[in-house]
């Protein structure tokens, strides 16, 4: 079967950009954990990569993604959103079945 990576809006790159991420040989790290209160949780954190990530470069920032996370975020967009709640990275993921109200945690 195959399946497709996440992508990565080009306003998360330019925030990538902003913050100097790959200025501090940084990079966006998304992973998924187990926990919350539906069950996964997202991990978003600035990383160096890793040798087994894959690599999703734009605008001279990457984002990464480790081999057990990924095929949780199969055709997983993740954008930046800059609202009145608050400033974030955010994960529209196809895979969920259900959310909590926080946005961090899911059930697949």
């Amino acid at each position: 079967m195959f399946t497709l990576p996440p992508t990565v809006t080009p306003r998360a790159f330019e925030r990538l950009a902003e913050i100097g991420a790959a200025k501090q040989g940084k990079a966006l790290r998304i992973a998924v954990e187990g926990g919350g209160c539906s069950g996964f949780q997202y991990q978003i954190t600035l990383d160096a990569p890793q040798g087994d990530d894959l690599v999703l470069e734009g605008a001279g920032e990457k984002v990464v993604v480790d081999q057990v996370s990924l095929p949780f975020l199969t055709s997983a967009k993740i954008d930046f959103s800059d609202a009145l709640i608050g400033a974030r990275f955010v994960i529209d993921n196809p895979n969920v079945s259900a959310a909590c109200g926080c946005g961090t945690s899911f059930a697949i």
